[in-house]
């Protein structure tokens, strides 16, 4: 679909939809740039208020990809009339709590009569026009790190399929509302080559983005991807969600799967997230340098996953 949209010549646009990344970056001076990103979706927890939390977190979570330090924000929601306006206000305040507690000022927003609720964020950050991160930097030999556990798509469905135990889902929520400031800023202070945040497609979805954009392939070892507790007895057991069989469909004929890789692997590498954590492309010689900054600022999970090498007819290989 986004063919059809014109091409920007503009110069100062120094990222755009070409390479499918987090965020715009948009040049202002030789010392300032914008970043630009929007994120709305439908309740995936029933407290009307951490439903808001986790919605501004994943919106906020963009601008961290990209290295910015997000700025200002305006709510988007859509609420239907039938229900009390009391659930839409303590969506808000929780997405005005968040955005609180990351140094963003929410100053305004749009509001439109919708059958089922959604709610999200359009995020203004500011970064450094040449030390911006894109998806697209990848090379050969870097290391990947990912700085939050996967599950959370298999854990939310189970929530609605009521197979979800409440201190399964207890952590999951707790994981959606950490932002990824930390691991942003950390991936700043040491340099790397490439990052994205891991949200809708999974991780093999947004890895795949990476390495296309990077004109490079992956290796992935799934024994050390990190998993939420319940995460895989969920799978086992059917919580899966159509996004992530959507994303087990497209990635057909991009991935080359290991012989021992089972099903409940396969479905959880998948798995659609909601405010996921950064995947990061660092240099090998700045591998150990990166793992010190995230765990100097508090960042819970660092886990060594896989590397860059070079691509082949299907770029990503997942081994046990």
């Amino acid at each position: 679909m986004l063919r059809h949209l014109p091409k920007s010549g503009d110069p100062n646009l120094l990222l755009g939809i070409g390479t499918g990344d987090d965020a715009a970056v948009y040049r202002l001076t030789d010392e300032l740039a914008l970043v630009q990103t929007v994120d709305v979706f439908t309740p995936i927890v029933d407290d009307p208020y951490t439903f808001g939390q986790i919605a501004a977190t994943n919106a906020l979570s963009d601008v961290y990809a990209k290295g910015g330090r997000p700025l200002l924000a305006l709510n988007i929601a859509g609420f239907p009339r039938k229900l009390p306006l009391d659930i839409l206000a303590e969506i808000l305040r929780g997405g005005g709590d968040k955005a609180l507690e990351a140094g963003v000022s929410i100053v305004g927003g749009h509001t439109i009569d919708d059958p089922e609720p959604k709610y999200g964020l359009a995020v203004t950050g500011l970064v450094h026009p040449a030390r911006f991160v894109s998806n697209a930097g990848a090379r050969e030999g870097d290391v990947l790190f990912l700085t939050k556990p996967l599950g959370i798509g298999v854990i939310t469905t189970g929530i609605k399929q009521d197979k979800t135990p409440p201190d399964v889902a207890a952590e999951a929520v707790r994981v959606m509302n950490m932002l990824n400031r930390a691991a942003s800023e950390a991936m700043i202070q040491v340099g790397v080559h490439a990052a994205t945040d891991i949200t809708g497609f999974g991780l093999l979805g947004h890895l795949y983005e990476m390495v296309d954009a990077s004109g490079v392939g992956a290796r992935i070892l799934a024994a050390a991807v990190p998993l939420l507790p319940g995460a895989a007895d969920l799978a086992a057991h059917g919580a899966v969600a159509g996004g992530t069989a959507r994303n087990l469909e497209w990635l057909a004929d991009k991935v080359r799967w290991a012989t021992p890789i089972d099903d409940t692997t396969r479905i959880l590498l998948a798995d659609a997230q909601t405010s996921g954590g950064l995947l990061i492309a660092v240099p090998a010689d700045r591998a150990a340098a990166l793992e010190h900054a995230l765990r100097a600022r508090g960042v819970e999970s660092i886990a060594r996953i896989g590397d860059i090498v070079a691509r082949r007819d299907r770029p990503i290989a997942v081994s046990r």
